[in-house]
């Protein structure tokens, strides 16, 4: 004798979800999200794939490992910091070119800081270090970076940017005047620059402005004497200077526009570092006089 078992009919509530399981209605569509227009759909996923290829992209930084070889006062809020990188010379030789900068980075702190490079490239070649001018910012990777000690070790990327192209403003012979520019900290590649050899020495105008609060702000002094027997001639320019200061006073662009000077444009180049609104304000001057703009180099 055979049974035939009939199945068991379901409870009203559990077919009713068995069917929204199947069909869920538009509301809960919205509230989950899918969107069900393929034009949509495309453009989610390009933006998906934009910020992965981003993420890979970020990935790629080569990070090497060097020790601090020293750290140590240049004025108020800015170090002098060399760091040893003669374990990998295939970073110290990428630095080619005056103005180029790197990212540096703490071993615990995931977050990088972008430095220039104040030393010029033959300074790596030479001695296996590189060196920046580093101003301490509260709460900032530059901030941790003052405060370590020499031995301590720090992670660089590869050598960036192109640095300052000064093929543009060569021979020395047919841009007889270099009008240099700089603030605070932005005279660390300056540095890199005229001590890479800018050939001032064949120039007959060659001129840095440089700015700073006061004189205590002002990197690099002790090698003022070095630049000029060089060929560029200094003129600081202190926003707040004390009473007994006899120089120019205000801003860099103020400075300029004062004393100008420039005899021939279409033989003139200019080198510019620093606050934003020195760069466009000085830009703004050399244009109006006639300075071509390609011949007005940025390291960015």
């Amino acid at each position: 004798m055979s049974i035939t078992l009939s199945p068991t009919p379901l409870p009203h509530l559990c077919s009713h979800a068995a069917h929204s399981a199947l069909h869920p209605p538009m509301a809960i569509l919205r509230r989950l999200n899918l969107n069900l227009n393929p034009t949509l759909n495309l453009r989610h996923s390009r933006r998906r794939f934009a910020t992965v290829a981003a993420a890979v992209r970020q990935d790629t930084t080569v990070w090497t490992q060097a020790p601090l070889s020293n750290v140590r006062p240049a004025a108020e809020s800015l170090f002098h910091v060399t760091i040893d990188v003669s374990d990998s010379p295939d970073l110290a030789s990428s630095h080619t070119c005056a103005g180029q900068y790197l990212q540096l980075r703490l071993p615990d702190d995931a977050k990088p800081s972008f430095l220039a490079i104040a030393s010029p490239p033959s300074f790596a070649a030479a001695r296996g270090e590189f060196e920046f001018l580093v101003k301490s910012v509260a709460g900032s990777t530059a901030e941790l970076l003052c405060g370590l000690n020499k031995g301590d070790v720090v992670e660089l990327s590869q050598v960036m940017g192109r640095g300052f192209d000064v093929d543009r403003i060569s021979p020395p012979e047919d841009y007889a005047t270099v009008l240099i520019f700089a603030t605070g900290s932005g005279i660390s590649p300056i540095r890199s620059l005229i001590e890479s050899g800018i050939s001032a020495n064949k120039r007959s105008d060659v001129r840095l402005y440089y700015g700073a609060r006061n004189l205590q702000r002002m990197a690099y002094q002790d090698r003022f004497k070095d630049w000029e027997s060089s060929g560029v001639k200094i003129v600081p320019v202190l926003s707040q200077p004390d009473d007994s200061w006899m120089g120019e006073r205000g801003y860099v662009q103020a400075a300029f526009a004062r004393a100008k000077k420039i005899f021939s444009p279409v033989s003139t180049g200019a080198v510019l570092c620093g606050q934003k609104q020195m760069t466009e304000e000085v830009t703004s001057i050399l244009v109006a006089d006639g300075v071509l703009s390609e011949k007005i180099l940025k390291n960015f």
